[in-house]
Order: structure tokens, then C-alpha cells, then sequence
């Protein structure tokens, strides 16, 4: 009876991680990287206001974003579309009457998939950025915002890139399942978030540029080469489940360049850019850790749960993840490496 349940069991996990694999195979194109925001920029010059809308290229095809300015705003040159970038760039010119007290909304929210982020450069020097959503498509521009309100949007979009990017958390998990002991765990994780954070930073703050498709393929990669490394027998210890933490520095340092593209299709506001900077790199940090909780939390379940089975059945669904992460890893990576071809 107990082997009998153990087939039956084996089955279900097996029939639901195959379903769970295909679903992610149909969605991967997008769900890698679901983090797309646009930008939608009013800088208030001498000579008028310098509108600035970008979308990333991904989601210009079919897209019914379209801006709506205040109605006391008049045209004063016509739009220019160019390509800047990942993303498609159009820029113009208005005249406004007022700003402060009118509404502003961008139509087509709902459809596109993506917030837009907006950005506020009032002519008193002050700045306001809000997230315009499909509930709250529109606002009425405010006076000026402060250091917390750029803290807040850009710790927001921090973790909502965190928590939409699925190749970041799958190398999170791969962690997570290669690390044994707290303590190692820490280490290891606290090894990711240096590597990363250092090059975000300098990558958004333009010291250091890559091209996104080679970036991309090389995360993929390491995503591979971790799941891998989770098939060897534990008994066989190698060079990597020595010293974790150092796979974690090298590789985080791949995938911080992952993030700064994120955070470079939104840029960086311009009075407040350590504020914005650290607030998106604390809002992923924040993500990472709700991640790796839940990981740990149905792993204590998982294995209270099947506690009672044999060890070669134990072994083989140990086994299961790992070849899920592989596999995503590599299909990711043949897309990647074909899109740079």
C-alpha cells in the first residue's frame, strides 16, 4: 500500500511539473523580463515644455498607449519617433498655460500590460514621479514631490522587477536548493545582492555599458550552469558547492546588469539619483528575501510532507527542480543567442 501511494504521488508531481514546465515554455518570451514600464516625461523649459514618451520596443507593435495632456497644452512642434536604446523614443514640444492643478493621464493602460511611469520637472525646480496604473490611469499634477516620494516609487518598481523577472528568481531558487545551513545560505544570498549592486549602479549610472542581448544569454546561462550543478550528488562535493558565495558574487554581477536595463528604460531623475538608485536597489532586495522565505517555508512543508517516502524516491523528486530550472535555463538561452544572431 505505502509503495503504492508513493507511484501515485510520484505521478501527480511529475504530470503537474511537466504541465507547470509547458505553461512557463508558452509564456517565457514575455515572462522573463514582465517588467516593461513606459515613460512619460513634462519638463517645463523657457520655451515651453519638453514632452518625452518612451515605450520599450517590446510592446510599441499594436500599442494603444497614448498620452493626454492637459487641455490649456498646445503643440508647438511636431512629435519625432526614433529608436533610442530598447526602447522607441517620440518627442515634441507644448505650450501650457497652467500645469500644476491640471490632469494628466496616458489612454491604454488596461491593453498594454505595463504602468507608465511619470516624470514631473516643474520650472521652479521642483519634481514630482507618480506610476500611473490601469486603476488610476490619470492624476492632477501636484506643486513638487520630496526624497521620500522618489524613495517609494523607485523601491516600488524595485521589487515589482524582482517579483515579475522569473530568470532572477529561478537563480534565487537554485540557491536555495544548492545551499545547506543558514548560516551558508546568508552568506551566499548576501554575495548575490553585492555583485549585483555594484553593477547596477555603475551600469545605471552609465560608468559601465554592455548590450542587453549578450547580458541576457549570459544570465541565462548561469541559471544553466547552477541547475547543473544541482544534479551532481551532494556526496561529490565540487569547487561550487564549496564556495557558493563566490559562484553568487560572479553570477550577481551579470545579473545586476539584468537590472540596470530595467532601470534604464525609466531613467533616473536627475536631483535625485542616489535616493532613486538605492530605493530600486532595496525595493529588489526586499522582493528577493519574500521569495526566498516562500522557497524555504514550502520546503519545510514539502519535506514534513513526504518524510515517509524511501530514499530513491526521495532522491528523484529532489531531482525534479533542478531539471525544470535546466530547462527553462537552456530554452531561454537558445532565444536569446538567437535574437543577438
Amino acid at each position: 500500500m505505502k509503495a503504492y501511494f508513493s507511484i501515485v504521488l510520484v505521478r501527480i508531481i511529475v504530470s503537474l511539473s511537466v504541465l507547470f514546465s509547458v505553461l512557463l515554455f508558452a509564456v517565457s518570451p514575455l515572462a522573463a523580463h514582465t517588467f516593461a514600464p513606459s515613460l512619460l516625461e513634462l519638463r517645463v523649459q523657457q520655451d515651453g515644455v519638453a514632452v518625452k514618451f518612451k515605450q520599450p520596443q517590446v510592446r510599441v507593435l499594436g500599442s494603444s498607449l497614448r498620452p493626454l495632456l492637459p487641455p490649456s497644452c498646445r503643440e508647438i512642434d511636431r512629435p519625432e519617433t526614433r529608436a533610442e536604446g530598447t526602447g522607441i523614443l517620440t518627442t515634441w514640444r507644448v505650450a501650457c498655460d497652467e500645469l500644476v492643478g491640471e490632469e494628466i493621464a496616458v489612454e491604454g493602460i488596461a491593453g498594454s500590460g505595463a504602468d507608465v511611469l511619470l516624470r514631473l520637472e516643474l520650472g521652479d525646480g521642483g519634481s514630482s514621479h507618480h506610476v500611473l496604473t490601469a486603476d488610476q490611469p490619470s492624476i492632477v499634477i501636484p506643486r513638487a514631490a520630496d526624497a521620500l516620494d522618489v524613495a517609494g516609487l523607485y523601491g516600488g518598481l524595485g521589487v515589482e522587477h524582482i517579483l515579475s523577472g522569473f530568470d532572477h528568481l529561478l537563480f534565487v531558487l537554485g540557491l536555495v536548493l544548492l545551499v545547506e545551513g543558514r548560516r551558508r545560505l546568508v552568506g551566499t544570498v548576501t554575495a548575490f545582492t553585492v555583485g549585483h549592486s555594484l553593477t547596477l549602479a555603475l551600469a545605471a549610472l552609465g560608468v559601465v555599458h554592455v548590450p542587453s542581448g549578450p547580458t541576457e544569454a549570459a544570465i541565462a546561462l548561469s541559471i544553466f550552469v547552477l541547475a547543473v550543478e544541482l544534479t551532481r550528488p551532494r556526496e561529490k562535493e565540487s569547487r561550487l558547492r564549496r564556495s557558493p558565495w563566490l559562484m553568487a558574487a560572479l553570477f550577481g554581477l551579470l545579473h545586476g546588469l539584468g537590472f540596470a536595463g530595467a532601470l534604464t528604460e525609466v531613467g533616473l531623475p536627475e536631483r535625485e539619483i542616489p535616493a532613486a538608485l538605492f530605493s530600486f536597489n532595496l525595493g529588489i532586495e526586499l522582493g528577493q528575501l519574500v521569495f526566498v522565505a516562500a522557497v524555504l517555508a514550502a520546503a519545510f512543508l514539502a519535506d514534513r510532507s513526504l518524510a515517509w517516502l524511501s530514499r530513491p524516491w526521495s532522491v528523484a523528486l529532489a531531482r525534479l527542480p533542478a531539471y525544470g530550472i535546466g530547462s527553462l535555463a537552456m530554452f531561454w538561452l537558445l532565444e536569446r543567442l538567437t535574437g543577438i544572431l
